[in-house]
């Protein structure tokens, strides 16, 4: 019989994971020591190290150990050990294992990545391991035990690791798997390469035993006259006085938590400058408990619609943007590093861009705030892409965890005006229900940025009908349309395209485009030409100046960027050739074209203004 309850205890058990705890806000702010460099790692198609011969997970067994967790060295000559990470080769993290190894190339399947660092730990403080990024299925241990897993290839995580930490050498273990699934999010299809491994930062953080866990600080909902949002602290001593220093807007508030450690903030303004892409202003601002101190740089804009004119601190503004895969083509692979993410916001810059289209998923926190510092309004978004599991709740539930890391990661930013629940999904009742959530997700979450989505579309004729009935419950109409490369003849035919859009609101064109090999040259009518994409962007123009409502726009893409779904061997060589720069830094003549598109907008913009 006992035999029979442990048996039972463990297939019920079998499967159940510890996930991740919420994040921390500004972990940049805290005292950290920088686990990025060099990990070693073994590559374990078959799992070896999570999994014994039965198919059961080491970490769920009785004894808790066999797993490569262990960072185990045989104990003497005779003790058998199968794996070794002090041989083993290394990879640079944060970076994807498939641009740094050849071949790793197409790999997909679990890798064990290992860490050793020292630390001191204090009495009376808390430290967290913190990871802003791993892709995609994560399960982390400290010292051979678990801290837990966590799902999701674009949103941070972080483990308590207090009771684990040893004063000393520390081993952090780290398998990550990036198999696609039907049922996760995104699912087994999409256009983008699937990067595999620990793509961004990797942090010990130290925090004082109750600490400022989360805050937000910005205008209330078309106000521009308040500061609004709340404070949060955990740990024991729940009920503290905070106070919030503003000292360049003369501002400074007192408050107090209450005894969940909660604060909602309400604070009068005036005179204050508001951020923009013309004058992208961000305050110090400092805020201090009794036992903890963060200190964050913070802009100050609200963002509305009325009627078909999207609104930037009251006044109408057209999105001149740009679409960006997270991406850097030079290496090529994920973003490594800050240099990387400036890199590309400068050539959005350059583009004459007041804003960006971060697709199809979470980006580096990073990429936030420099779009903050450099003035340009985002479009952030989460993976819910083509075809998703519209009826599999634990599929929502994924799609909604991410969402919600999503906006509370980034609801300080005044980059961030619109929140995007997806891309291209087809219509359908499973889908209506499942996407219709998310919206009331995400403005539940926070009503002061707009939400949207890439809606679906069809054609009569010449007649492009927008009614994705999804767009009733959006802010603004946003739809991806190919006219001059999947449909609609030559570039020189697009402009006889009319459209019909349902809603009366503004139109933002998430994604248009036409691919072209940089370099290769010939007539408007020759695809894969510069003149050809060339012709396609001039063509668009004049098509889609034509909606009344059109507020923005972001082309797809800035840069050519790498996708297994393109394997034409001369023009693209699985590079989706879509950028307006190449994969080496080369700007091919549609930038220019859309550039000076977007120069005539700014000046048409600022006369109505002036006005």
């Amino acid at each position: 019989m006992r035999k029979f309850i442990i048996y039972f205890v463990l297939l019920i058990t079998c499967g159940f994971q510890s996930y991740a705890q919420e994040v921390i806000q500004n972990i940049s702010s805290r005292k950290n020591i920088s686990l990025n460099g060099r990990w070693n790692y073994i590559v374990d198609p078959y799992q070896n190290g999570y999994f014994d011969y039965r198919r059961m997970a080491f970490d769920e067994s009785e004894t808790g150990n066999g797993g490569y967790y262990d960072d185990k060295q045989p104990k003497d000559k005779t003790d058998l050990v199968e794996y070794d990470f002090d041989h083993s080769p290394s990879l640079n993290v944060p970076g994807d294992w498939n641009s740094q190894k050849e071949d790793l190339k197409l790999y997909e399947g679990a890798v064990w990545y290992r860490r050793l660092f020292n630390a001191t730990p204090q009495k009376g403080k808390k430290y967290i391991i913190y990871f802003a990024a791993a892709n995609y299925e994560a399960h982390v241990y400290l010292n051979g035990k678990k801290l837990g897993m966590h799902k999701g290839g674009f949103t941070a995580f972080q483990f308590d690791v207090t009771e684990l930490l040893k004063l000393g050498a520390n081993s952090l273990v780290v398998m990550v798997d990036n198999t696609r699934k039907q049922d996760e999010v995104p699912t087994i299809n999409t256009d983008w390469w699937n990067y595999g491994g620990i793509t961004r930062d990797v942090y010990l953080a130290e925090l004082p035993d109750t600490y400022l866990a989360d805050y937000k600080i910005q205008l209330a909902k078309n106000n521009l006259k308040e500061i609004s949002g709340f404070i949060q602290i955990k740990g024991n001593q729940k009920e503290q006085k905070v106070t919030i220093n503003i000292p360049e807007a003369g501002i400074k508030f007192n408050t107090n938590t209450n005894d969940k450690g909660y604060a909602a903030i309400n604070i009068p303004v005036k005179n204050l400058i508001n951020w923009s892409p013309e004058n992208p202003k961000l305050y110090q601002v400092n805020i201090k408990t009794e036992t903890d101190a963060v200190e964050d740089k913070i802009g100050f804009r609200t963002i509305s619609t009325k009627g078909k004119d999207i609104l930037l601190n009251g006044k109408s503004v057209f999105l001149r943007g740009i679409a960006i895969h997270d991406e850097n083509p030079l290496i090529p692979g994920r973003p490594r590093s800050e240099a990387d993410l400036r890199m590309l916001l400068t050539w959005a810059k350059e583009l004459n861009c007041n804003y960006v289209r971060l697709a199809h998923y979470p980006h580096n926190e990073k990429m936030m705030r420099l779009a903050d510092e450099m003035g340009l309004m985002v479009w952030a978004e989460v993976p819910v892409y083509w075809t998703i599991s519209w009826e599999n709740p634990e599929t929502y539930k994924n799609a909604a965890k991410q969402l919600t890391d999503l906006i509370e990661l980034d609801k300080n930013r005044a980059s961030v005006i619109i929140w995007s629940v997806g891309n291209e999904t087809p219509v359908s009742e499973p889908r209506n229900k499942f996407m219709g959530n998310l919206v009331d997700k995400a403005k539940s979450l926070d009503d002061t940025r707009l939400v949207a989505a890439a809606l679906e579309l069809h054609r009569e004729g010449n007649i492009v009908h927008v009614d994705d009935v999804l767009g009733e419950k959006l802010d603004i109409v946003s739809f991806n349309e190919y006219a001059g490369w999947y449909w609609g003849g030559t570039p020189k035919e697009i402009p006889q395209y009319k459209f019909e859009i349902k809603y009366p609101k503004p139109v933002v064109i998430s994604e248009l485009g036409g691919a072209a090999l940089a370099g290769f040259h010939g007539d408007q009518d020759t695809r894969w030409t510069e003149e050809y994409q060339e012709a396609l962007y001039e063509n668009q123009f004049k098509m889609l100046d034509q909606i009344d409502g059109l507020r923005g726009m972001t082309p797809w893409i800035l840069v050519d960027f790498r996708s297994p779904r393109r394997p034409h061997p001369i023009y693209q060589n699985f590079w989706n050739r879509k950028g307006l720069i190449s994969d080496t830094g080369v700007k091919k003549k549609a930038f220019f074209a859309l550039k000076s598109y977007y120069e005539k907008v700014e000046k048409k913009y600022a006369n109505n203004s002036n006005k």
